[in-house]
């Protein structure tokens, strides 16, 4: 964001000494908000406009209490403690964070910290808010770290200390690699980017030892995969019981057009959809703590079964039952068998109007940006007729979308001259300056080795990246899923140099993408193309003629090839239409 975000109608400085639950979204410090946070603050108040008109839509909506640290501290914190020689080395991500933990902040914030944290109770996430943070060029969405905290400790010392190592988290993970590496990619120099921290109560309710939302959701006003009768600028919206992580992460969610809520998911049978749909989700760890490790993201959270959620009677309003003896899928949970989180009542039997909700936000999101939005919200549904249910926006960010038409001359296409085409394809131009090729080999691919592949692509990339060439990366799976079971598991640092991305499918693997992660963010912002190859597409990937040609370098799992000339690769946005010639 240009200039400071300090004058925005409403936002006031956080004042240790007045502060309450009624100070629903202050700041800390006189430098600027950052992308994030300043996206935010922007469409508050027409956010809360919005709820106090729409009082028959049954949800309480804000934006959960947020408190801003401006980049102001960033840059005081780093000069006070010498930390840009170490910051700005090559040190591994884990000795970084380690110099940032041990250094002090200032002390005029950390006094506003401590009179902070004696107000406030709750689970806390601590974000990443960059200058250059969700910017609609260089998106950076997933790239910086997040860090929850149970916030629950009776001493308000200790939860003063856990707060202060997860700012000092956040502040580290500017300079980690895969932020390093993402910013070279995009022609940013690192010292150009200044961080602003968000801290803002987790959103949900505790069950026990653990702490999250009945549904965590992303949606986006534009659909750069359409399936069915629907349109691009129909939509797509992604949910998931639990924390969002999940979803961010590439993990299995519920995706569906808004538009057409109700309609029928693309799974040729009911056990196949029960092996696709979310099986687990995240939550705050309210419990015992087994390890101390404040450089790790998660050290906080906990994966748990969906049987897990069902004994916290967290199922009732978003899963359905399967019925063995029918073979197909009962609304809610009054019977006996299999669950299957598909949220039918709230989108199918419309138990409570969450869709109509969702898209009046993107709209309204839409209208304040002037652009397609995707945004990320959380969903914590009252336990009983008087409790209100309640819809928090977490995120807003606006996304590139594509206007020009590409030929993609569909009447030149075959086997002889193609290496691919089809029309599940993601980007919207055309490139002919790409000469490698790094692919995962059909033969030695196998789900139990993706973090072994990931690592052999991470080292392939540093090497183009080093020679400034750009590459086309071929695969099996989710790129950049958190799970490595349904994918690639890589990180945006690990692959930076790819212009063009494939995730293909075998007989035996096959895996939805999943549009909610950060990582299709990135994707559709960077003009990176994406093909999404199956063996039903137009014309599958020529696995025969990349084995012939030049081998630069073959590993245990992946080959880099380059080709005597460049690739001609056009995309059309508007059909989701693609296609590399040889």
């Amino acid at each position: 964001m240009e200039g400071s975000d300090n004058h925005l109608e409403g936002i006031n400085p956080f004042n240790r000494d007045f502060y309450d639950e009624s100070n629903d979204f202050t700041f800390i410090g006189k430098g600027q908000f950052g992308g994030k946070a300043g996206g935010l603050a922007k469409i508050r108040n027409k956010l809360l406009s919005y709820g106090d008109e729409e009082k028959d839509l049954k949800f309480e909506i804000s934006i959960p209490r947020t408190i801003v640290i401006t980049t102001q501290y960033f840059d005081e914190f780093l000069k006070q403690n010498n930390l840009y020689k170490v910051a700005l080395s090559e040190q591994s991500d884990e000795r970084i964070a380690h110099h940032f933990l041990n250094s002090e902040l200032p002390v005029r914030l950390s006094g506003d910290i401590r009179g902070l944290i004696e107000k406030m109770k709750l689970p806390l996430a601590i974000r990443s808010s960059s200058l250059l943070e969700d910017s609609l060029n260089i998106p950076l969405a997933g790239v910086y770290e997040t860090k929850m905290i149970p916030n629950n400790h009776p001493d308000p010392d200790v939860r003063f200390k856990k707060l202060v190592e997860a700012i000092k988290f956040i502040y580290s993970s500017t300079f980690f690699i895969n932020a390093k590496t993402y910013l070279k990619s995009t022609g940013k120099d690192i010292n150009e980017e200044k961080m602003g921290v968000i801290i803002q109560e987790v959103v949900g309710q505790q069950h026990h030892n653990r702490f999250y939302p009945n549904i965590s959701g992303v949606a986006k006003s534009y659909n750069f995969y359409t399936s069915g009768h629907s349109e691009p600028e129909d939509g797509v919206v992604s949910l998931a019981l639990g924390l969002g992580k999940s979803i961010v992460d590439g993990g299995n969610s519920w995706d569906y057009c808004p538009i057409y809520p109700d309609a029928p998911p693309p799974f040729n049978s009911a056990n196949d959809l029960l092996k696709q749909s979310q099986t687990e989700f995240w939550a705050v760890n309210m419990g015992e703590i087994k390890t101390y490790d404040p450089i790790k993201e998660t050290e906080y959270l906990i994966q748990l079964s969906i049987n897990d959620a069902e004994y916290d009677n967290s199922l009732s309003k978003i899963a359905s039952t399967y019925n063995y003896e029918s073979d197909r899928f009962d609304i809610g949970v009054a019977n006996k068998g299999a669950r299957l989180i598909n949220f039918a009542p709230i989108l199918q039997s419309k138990l409570l109007p969450v869709n109509d909700l969702i898209i009046d936000i993107l709209k309204l999101c839409e209208s304040h940006f002037n652009s397609d939005v995707e945004i990320e919200f959380a969903i914590s549904l009252g336990q009983s007729i008087s409790d209100k249910n309640k819809f928090s926006l977490l995120q807003v960010r606006p996304m590139a979308t594509f206007s020009n038409p590409v030929d993609t001359e569909k009447e030149s296409w075959s086997p002889e001259t193609v290496l691919t085409a089809g029309d599940n394809i993601l980007g919207n131009g055309e490139k002919d300056n790409i000469r490698d090729i790094v692919y995962v080999m059909p033969e030695t691919f196998n789900l139990k080795n993706t973090r072994e592949i990931a690592s052999e692509i991470a080292m392939v990339n540093r090497t183009l990246v080093n020679e400034n060439e750009n590459y086309t990366l071929i695969g099996f799976g989710r790129w950049g899923s958190s799970d490595p079971w349904l994918g690639i598991p890589v990180t945006w640092g690990e692959i930076s140099g790819a212009e063009v991305i494939i995730e293909s499918s075998l007989a035996s693997v096959f895996v939805d993408m999943s549009q909610g992660s950060h990582f299709f963010h990135n994707i559709s912002n960077l003009g990176i193309f994406y093909f999404s190859i199956s063996t039903k597409s137009r014309i599958p990937i020529d696995w025969d003629w990349l084995g012939q040609q030049e081998i630069k370098w073959k590993g245990k799992y992946i080959r880099h090839i380059k080709l005597k000339s460049p690739m001609k690769i056009k995309v059309d946005g508007r059909k989701s239409e693609g296609v590399i010639f040889k």
